[in-house]
């Protein structure tokens, strides 16, 4: 890369790498070219860097609610917190980008990225917030033919009547996790449209791939309200789907983008890394969905009760109703944020204008 760099430099008025966090070990040798600048893209909202700043309580004062969000301790394993030969080297050249592209919207952390922006200038470094990255707000308009059964199943369903249940494709569960979330939809006699990836069966990284075992006749005693989806699914679609009316899912950044910016509430079952900070986001600052897992829980494995008793609050009752009016009037604001003259699409025109400058 460093030779790259250097061949590219020599050509070029001005050289630009947008690079992951966990990248910046590889392109630190921008610092040494004369027309050359990084930028970090982080993937994950402002509210992490925040939490990174703010480490004294005086800081926080002002901050009340992020005094109680979750610990490094809590989202990473001990492996990854101490020194190591990957991440030491990454995090000391952290220091090196002149300014952070977030994945996020001012219509859904204005007031972090405000302070946080004003903290990087006074470093001479900025920031931008420009996403939700890639949402497609045409969702559904796909030819009949081309459509995934799954919407389909949808289209007979009543607005706002079904909780899609999915942990994406890197998130394993134990076999004793699935059996419990499935006797929790099941007791809660609530629709509800599962995608059981492979990612589910536990080890993500075993070559003979499994099946997810579900509870035996599961399929057969749900099938009045429930569709169980082994494949791929198009995920934006169901969101947008006017049948979708809430989301019980990991708390990765990019599927809470997705569910805010089509104002489906959330049932938050975080796992790890950046996962109980964004869950932290959704149910205590935002309030727009519910924890069914809290850090205080830890590898406590999640009882089918509680299950039940999360869809049923999200679906079913004046709280959860409640939350789907504040999801909806953030996904409005979100929505016009990433169109012409929005908020997002400023910042990213912004960003643009400054490295073209």
């Amino acid at each position: 890369m460093a030779e790259f760099l250097r061949e590219i430099s020599a050509t070029a008025r001005r050289v630009v790498v947008i690079h992951d966090a966990f990248m910046s070990y590889v392109v630190q040798d921008v610092a040494t070219l004369p027309n050359a600048e990084s930028y970090m893209f982080n993937c994950i909202p402002v509210l992490h860097s925040l939490s990174r700043e703010l480490n004294d309580l005086e800081s926080l004062q002002s901050f009340e609610e992020l005094k109680s969000i979750p610990s490094s301790e809590y989202c990473l394993p001990p492996e990854f917190l101490k020194p190591s030969v990957y991440f030491s080297p990454q995090s000391e050249c952290f220091a090196i980008p002149a300014g952070t592209i977030f994945s996020s919207c001012r219509s859904i952390e204005g007031t972090f990225i405000d302070l946080l922006a004003k903290q990087m200038k006074s470093r001479n470094k900025q920031i931008w917030a420009v996403g939700p990255l890639n949402l497609d707000t045409k969702s559904g308009k796909t030819e009949p033919n081309s459509r995934h059964k799954c919407l389909e199943w949808l289209d007979k369903q009543a607005p706002k009547s079904v909780l899609y249940v999915s942990f994406g494709t890197s998130i394993s569960m134990k076999d004793e996790e699935i059996k419990e979330l499935a006797i929790g939809l099941e007791q809660s006699k609530h629709k509800f449209l599962w995608l059981v990836r492979h990612a589910d069966t536990g080890d993500i990284f075993a070559g003979d791939v499994k099946t997810a075992k579900l509870p035996e006749g599961f399929e057969e005693r749900v099938k009045q309200f429930g569709l169980v989806v082994r494949d791929w699914a198009p995920q934006v679609e169901i969101l947008g789907h006017p049948s979708t009316g809430g989301f019980m899912n990991h708390c990765g950044w990019q599927s809470c983008l997705e569910s805010i910016a089509m104002g489906v509430p959330i049932a938050a079952w975080p796992m790890h890394t950046d996962q109980p900070r964004n869950a932290f986001l959704v149910t205590n600052i935002l309030k727009v969905g519910l924890a069914v897992t809290t850090s205080e829980q830890g590898e406590e494995i999640v009882t089918s009760s509680t299950i039940a008793s999360v869809v049923k609050r999200l679906m079913e009752s004046k709280e959860g109703e409640e939350m789907g009016k504040r999801a909806a009037a953030i996904a409005g604001a979100v929505q016009q944020a990433v169109k012409e003259g929005g908020v997002s699409r400023l910042e990213l025109d912004s960003f643009i204008a400054h490295i073209t400058r």
